[in-house]
């Protein structure tokens, strides 16, 4: 990905971030911007969202967004100026999830008391091979 590109993701996951803020109240939910991921030709660009909430609350959160992409956009690119307007897309990233699922089994493993070690015999490092 190019330096260019990369700004551009970058810019737009904050301006976004900062007007879902501003203009969407989702009662009980927690709503992230985790990536934005524009296309090279700036024609598209997919945003990847957070939602801490049960499985309805994501759908209703995300059917909310795809909604009102366009008024999104529009404010978007008021504030960033580049030569096309992306079509946002808005998905569900559940990353933080399978993260907290994978820490939590890990967690599990670790309580899992320790068997006892097997016999190690002592080895001496001062003495030298036999050759």
């Amino acid at each position: 990905m190019s330096q260019r590109l990369s700004r551009i993701n970058e810019l737009m996951k904050r301006e976004i971030s900062a007007y879902i803020e501003r203009s969407f109240e989702f009662p009980g939910v927690l709503v992230t911007i985790h990536d934005v991921e524009t296309a090279v030709d700036l024609r598209s660009a997919m945003v990847h969202i957070g939602v801490i909430g049960t499985p309805d609350q994501t759908r209703e959160v995300l059917r909310q967004l795809n909604n009102k992409r366009g008024v999104i956009q529009n404010a978007v690119v008021k504030r960033v100026v580049i030569r096309n307007t992306p079509q946002l897309t808005f998905l569900v990233d559940d990353s933080v999830e399978r993260g907290v699922r994978i820490l939590n089994i890990l967690d599990e493993i670790g309580e899992i008391p320790d068997s006892p070690p097997d016999e190690v015999p002592e080895i001496d490092l001062n003495k030298r091979p036999r050759r």
